[in-house]
């Protein structure tokens, strides 16, 4: 038992959030490429992807993990994406500094979902058992460029005016 839930429906609900994590950061994402501030979606995606984080370290997991060392990565990135966004509201550097740690925070997420799918999937499992093979390292590979030039992209694009309090 995970927090009160059975371990399958714990682990469900943490898919569950993950999944939505990285659907609500390529939502936010997009809305950089249009230079759209996304508040809402923004504050829900930032959410969902430090629950991601938190929920990962309830796991019975006995030593340090790469998951955990992703965890806790992720964790730090988040809050300086924090930082950025509330906290320096995007001034100067910081809103630069915002999209690349919103970026490298869904990063990680998919970098999850791509070694998660590749270990519970038969059918990716069958392609690269040990996660060394060509279909795993090509997989992580397309999503990280994928990722680095919609970041970079996000960077150019996102110029959002001035919150107006009203």
């Amino acid at each position: 038992m995970i927090l009160g839930l059975s371990t399958a429906n714990f682990t469900l609900l943490h898919v569950i959030i993950s999944l939505v994590a990285i659907a609500s950061g390529l939502v936010v994402l997009f809305g950089m490429l249009g230079s759209q501030r996304m508040p809402g979606w923004t504050l829900f995606f930032l959410i969902m992807t430090i629950l991601t984080s938190v929920t990962g370290f309830f796991f019975p997991i006995h030593g340090f993990t790469p998951a955990l060392g992703v965890g806790s990565v992720s964790l730090v990135i988040l809050l300086v994406a924090l930082i950025a966004l509330y906290g320096k509201h995007l001034a100067g550097a910081w809103r630069w500094i915002y999209i690349v740690a919103a970026v490298i925070a869904l990063w990680f997420n998919v970098l999850v979902l791509i070694v998660q799918a590749f270990q519970k999937i038969p059918q990716l499992q069958s392609l690269a058992p040990t996660q060394s093979k060509p279909p795993f390292v090509i997989s992580q590979a397309v999503a990280m460029a994928l990722l680095v030039v919609l970041g970079i992209l996000a960077v150019l694009r996102f110029r959002p005016g001035p919150i107006i309090s009203g």
